[in-house]
């Protein structure tokens, strides 16, 4: 058990897991306390209370089971709790939606997973088609812009000629 008040072992892991998290080196040259204590308390802030904080301030590597714990209490979150809860853990509303579409994708059989996949695969064959379709309407009209234009400007040619004769 460490000597430090509980107050300002709280106040600390609040820094480390912020909207902008203050690194473990920062804080021990503020604080003057060793980083393994720190390191320590913040696992122990992951594990023991259940409290989501990033290890670096980087959401991609977070672990497995702190994305989960995300998902887990945002669940039943309205859309502005969910804005107000990624802002103070360093987060992006759409990074949890895709955190949580991964774990459900991780949880489907095959069958359905490669089911999805081929629905996935229909989607961009189908927009694939429509780009390219959408694309040769428009290298249709560009190549006639083309052709009036040399047109234009024979005609303008031919009329110049006429006015000298």
């Amino acid at each position: 058990m460490s000597g430090y008040p509980e107050e300002r072992k709280q106040s600390i892991i609040k820094k480390m897991m912020g909207p902008d998290p203050v690194p473990v080196s920062r804080l021990v040259e503020e604080e003057g306390i060793s980083d393994a204590t720190l390191y320590t308390w913040r696992k122990q802030a992951r594990i023991d209370e259940g409290l989501v904080v990033p290890g670096n301030g980087n959401s991609d590597k977070w672990s497995a089971e702190a994305k989960f714990a995300c998902i887990v209490e945002t669940a039943s979150l309205t859309e502005a709790e969910v804005s107000q809860y990624c802002r103070e853990r360093g987060l992006y509303p759409d990074q949890l939606s895709e955190w949580k579409k991964e774990f459900i994708r991780g949880q489907q059989s095959d069958k359905q997973r490669q089911r999805s996949e081929q629905q996935q695969v229909k989607k961009e064959q189908k927009k694939v088609k429509q780009l390219e379709k959408e694309l040769k309407r428009k290298e249709k009209a560009l190549a006639e812009t083309a052709a009036l234009l040399v047109l234009q400007k024979k005609l303008d040619a031919l009329w110049e000629e006429s006015e000298d004769d």
